[in-house]
């Protein structure tokens, strides 16, 4: 058999192999799948495929991905195999084989605490003590709108609320700003302590994590530290990507994992990325992480954009028409906060000019907000705006030139296209001088990788994407 080979593997494989035809069934998928799902569920598989390919064996990280796979995806994977290769392939799925621990070293403290910002040395409220769990009671599942952008994650939360210290022990729960990530951690909080109420949750944010290590560390305070957070029934912790470049936090943290999944107890965390999407991370940590259940978060559709607007009205006492609730939802697409935002807008606009809820009404609330939604970003403008910064041409951005100087900005032209505009790979590349998608997609890849790892670009990217978006 072929060494398995994960689906983030180079390109330029040999398409008469096991490996080109497995990345080819990858490479249609990414197209096919939203980016979150892809990254969660088919960008992590890895296949052996069979020298006279007659069998392809998926690995998936436990049997909870492997049912889940097994019922979403496995029947268009066999079927892009067949079609790709010609004729008819066997697939079969199979758990990976887990690694044998190794612990972090022990590392100096004395860096990590010069970097820590001036607001977390010194602060007066110690390490939380007593019956204290941090949860904001009305962030429930009764109180959580699904759909299908949450669907998978809801579900494990509300398994491991009733089940706690058994299967996707950790939950890593990604994806971007307010999109509800933290409102799921206090529901499975709320959920556990409705049903015992003696247990030990705590919620806390990553940032709180990292004082209460420097001022353990300060006061000599650690056995004190260590009872707290290994004492506890369920630890939910927000936003652990800021425990990058963190040595000291982050051997604790591990400590602290350790012990809790020792006692069978249960931690859930939540990133703006995927586990291996981490950067300045221990990679020992990284694959804790990434050991349970990892699911994602992606922003709501259309249907649900509309539920939860009509809820949270609701809930505010107000009855949103749901002609409204579609105008609304059409024009405010990025998050459930946006949303709420433009949910509070309307709601006072119609008590303070004593006016119902109607779409003009929303329309004149929303004014300012609509006329930056209305401003199409266009291929063209992104390839002209890239052109400008990097101090190209922008026939170069169509050319087929390659040296860096051209081909670099010409990348990241394609990754911004494919973010900021939606239009398809296909269509981008026809714009950039009638280029192949998987050229474009190499791209995408290609700088959302580089991306997370090196901080001049990004920058560069958020200044073009401020620019671009005015």
């Amino acid at each position: 058999m072929n060494q398995g080979l994960p689906s983030s593997a180079a390109d330029g494989l040999p398409p008469g192999s096991g490996e080109g035809l497995w990345q080819a069934c990858v490479d249609q998928l990414a197209q096919e799948l939203p980016e979150q799902q892809f990254n969660t569920w088919i960008k992590p598989l890895v296949a052996n495929v069979a020298e006279d390919f007659s069998k392809v064996v998926i690995l998936v990280g436990n049997r909870f991905k492997l049912d889940w796979i097994r019922a979403q995806y496995a029947n268009r994977i066999a079927g892009l195999l067949q079609q790709m290769h010609g004729q008819s392939i066997q697939v079969e799925l199979a758990i990976t084989p887990k690694e044998t621990p190794v612990r972090i070293k022990p590392v100096s403290f004395s860096q990590e605490l010069e970097s820590l910002p001036e607001s977390f040395v010194g602060l007066e409220e110690g390490i939380p003590s007593g019956p204290r769990t941090r949860l904001n009671t009305a962030l429930t599942f009764d109180t959580l709108v699904e759909g299908t952008a949450n669907r998978m994650a809801r579900a494990a939360a509300m398994h491991v609320a009733t089940m706690p210290g058994q299967l996707y022990n950790p939950l890593f729960i990604y994806g971007g700003v307010g999109l509800g990530k933290t409102h799921l951690m206090h529901a499975v909080g709320n959920k556990l302590l409705s049903e015992r109420p003696e247990a030990k949750v705590l919620y806390i944010h990553a940032e709180q994590f990292v004082s209460d290590v420097v001022k353990a560390y300060q006061r000599k305070t650690f056995d004190e530290f260590k009872e707290r957070y290994h004492s506890l029934d369920l630890l939910l912790i927000d936003d652990v990507q800021f425990f990058a470049n963190k040595e000291r936090t982050q051997e604790e943290f591990f400590n602290a994992f350790e012990a809790l999944l020792a006692k069978k107890s249960h931690i859930i965390m939540t990133s703006d990325t995927y586990p291996k999407g981490l950067t300045d991370i221990h990679e020992r940590l990284v694959s804790r992480f990434d050991a349970g259940l990892t699911v994602a978060i992606e922003p709501p559709e259309l249907e649900m954009r509309v539920a939860i607007l009509i809820s949270k009205s609701r809930a505010e006492g107000s009855e949103m028409p749901e002609e409204v609730a579609f105008f609304v939802a059409k024009n405010v697409r990025s998050n459930v906060r946006e949303l709420e935002g433009a949910l509070r807008k309307i709601l006072a606009y119609s008590r303070f000019n004593q006016k119902e809820i109607s779409i003009q009404l929303a329309r004149d609330a929303l004014r300012d907000l609509l006329s930056i939604q209305n401003r199409q970003i266009s291929v063209e403008n992104i390839q002209k705006t890239v052109a400008d910064y990097y101090k190209i041409k922008v026939a170069d951005m169509y050319s087929k030139k390659r040296p860096a100087s051209i081909a670099r900005p010409r990348q990241i032209a394609m990754y911004l296209a494919k973010e900021l505009t939606q239009k398809s790979l296909p269509e981008i590349g026809e714009l950039f001088g009638g280029r192949d998608h998987t050229t474009v997609l190499h791209a995408v890849r290609k700088i959302t990788a580089e991306r997370q790892q090196m901080a001049d670009l990004n920058q560069q990217l958020h200044v073009l994407e401020q620019t671009l978006k005015g």
